[in-house]
């Protein structure tokens, strides 16, 4: 007779499928893609980054793949999972501690991930601190307001700075848009292929995603297909990361806060780079090859401990277990 805790187990594993839902993957794909193009084509006709309209739209898109997400769970996928909560990975938060120290551990790697980054691309010789006058962010300031500053940029600078875990509560409001769909309902349903098939093909995934906006130059300054191969290998390494969070968890949240604080820490170099630094290109971008290097290490050492055959609700199990009898 089993245990209550393995009999709840089993009911968490029952709610993951057995295959692959192709179907419903593919249509996944072309919504969330043909919504992000549609988003932003906008932009395509009117300035592009420049436009008055790219802050704007950049959000709306960042909330395609969920639409996508929740339009095949609820319509296309069969059968439906027996709980689409637990499936997506929002509820319920069990061990509730852990979950939330996954979290807090996950914003603060991720902004470690990117300063460390940073660190390298300066140790490399790519760009050089300036920790007394932040003249990059000086720069940066004074093309947005011509009016002095009202206290000195050192003091500027440092409020930004512990600001940053601050700003990833914040960005959480709109991560959660892309993580509903890339490890909430992508990742656990590419889950039959194996743990390592499953978090490449959803990071590369996620990283063509953003096509529309990288041919425009965003994020490395390449409109073109090595921007988009860039995108690409930035996302696979750290779509594995975030992956691992929910894998580990079988919540989404952990990935949630984890992309937000990326996304706070991300100008980070330019806070405290020399003026004239060009942080957007393929070397010094948070995704650019310096911080591959970073990533590579932090999910070897993971490999190494065997984290990523540790799972949560999502265990190895539950490829071998039915979402719900098909009627």
């Amino acid at each position: 007779m089993e245990s209550e805790r393995t009999v709840a187990d089993a009911s968490a594993d029952d709610v993951y499928p057995v295959h692959v839902p192709w179907v419903a993957v593919t249509i996944f794909v072309v919504v969330a893609f043909g919504l992000a193009w549609l988003v932003t084509l906008p932009l395509w006709f009117s300035g592009g980054l420049a436009s008055p309209l790219a802050s704007i739209l950049l959000v709306v898109m960042m909330f395609t793949p969920a639409v996508a997400a929740l339009l095949v769970v609820f319509f296309v996928q069969r059968p439906r999972p027996a709980s689409i909560p637990r499936y997506l990975g929002l509820w319920p938060l069990r061990p509730l501690k852990r979950t939330i120290w996954m979290i807090v551990a996950a914003v603060f790697g991720s902004i470690a991930i990117v300063v460390a980054g940073a660190l390298l691309v300066v140790a490399l010789g790519l760009a050089t601190l300036d920790l007394v006058n932040f003249s990059g962010f000086a720069a940066q300031i004074a093309s947005l307001s011509s009016k002095p500053l009202p206290i000195p940029i050192q003091l500027l600078a440092v409020l930004q700075l512990v600001s940053i875990p601050a700003g990833a509560l914040i960005n959480a409001l709109f991560t959660i848009g892309e993580e509903l769909g890339w490890r909430g309902w992508l990742l656990p349903s590419l889950r039959p292929l194996g743990t390592w098939p499953a978090l490449v093909i959803s990071g590369a995934v996620w990283g063509l995603w953003h096509s529309p906006v990288i041919l425009l130059g965003y994020n490395f300054g390449e409109p073109n297909l090595l921007g988009v191969a860039l995108m690409v290998g930035g996302c696979v390494l750290y779509g594995i990361l975030v992956g691992w969070l929910r894998l580990r968890t079988g919540s989404i949240w952990p990935s949630v806060f984890a992309h937000a604080a990326f996304n706070a820490a991300g100008g980070f170099l330019l806070l405290v780079s020399v003026a004239g630094t060009p942080v957007s290109s393929p070397a010094l971008s948070p995704l650019g090859w310096v911080t591959w290097i970073i990533m590579g290490l932090v999910i070897a050492a993971l490999a190494l401990a065997g984290q990523f055959g540790k799972s949560g609700s999502l265990s190895a199990a539950a490829p071998r277990r039915l979402s719900r009898p098909q009627k």
